[in-house]
């Protein structure tokens, strides 16, 4: 189990987060301290569901639009009910944030990607 400090550091990374990026992002494939966070909390999820799930309601709540999509995202990955559940409660959200796919970079709203999330994308 990783350590609180380190699942409390995790979090606030993802609260503060205006970047989405799931793996390595430019020419160099740079991995994102968020992405890594959401890595550590991914992990907590499957090992510790219940402590890491408070954590990650919390960030559904109170994060920023990027870190908003990746607690929904968390969710999505250890239940996919929960995930679509969390989407359709942020389809209303017009907070702005940056993705990137490997190397391209977009900006999206998350009313946009919780629909395109919820579509299957």
């Amino acid at each position: 189990m990783s350590g609180k400090r380190e699942l409390d550091q995790a979090v606030r990374e993802l609260d503060d987060a205006d970047t989405l990026a799931f793996g390595g992002v430019g020419f160099a494939g740079q991995i994102l301290p968020a992405t890594e966070a959401y890595r550590l909390l991914e992990q907590e999820l499957r090992e510790h569901p219940e402590a890491a799930r408070k954590r990650v309601e919390r960030l559904l709540k109170k994060g920023t639009p990027a870190g908003k999509a990746y607690a929904a995202s968390l969710l999505e990955a250890v239940d996919p009910a929960a995930g679509r559940d969390a989407w359709e409660r942020l389809r209303g959200d017009d907070g702005e944030f940056t993705t990137f796919s490997g190397c391209v970079m977009g900006r999206t709203t998350l009313r946009e990607y919780a629909a395109e999330r919820l579509a299957g994308g």
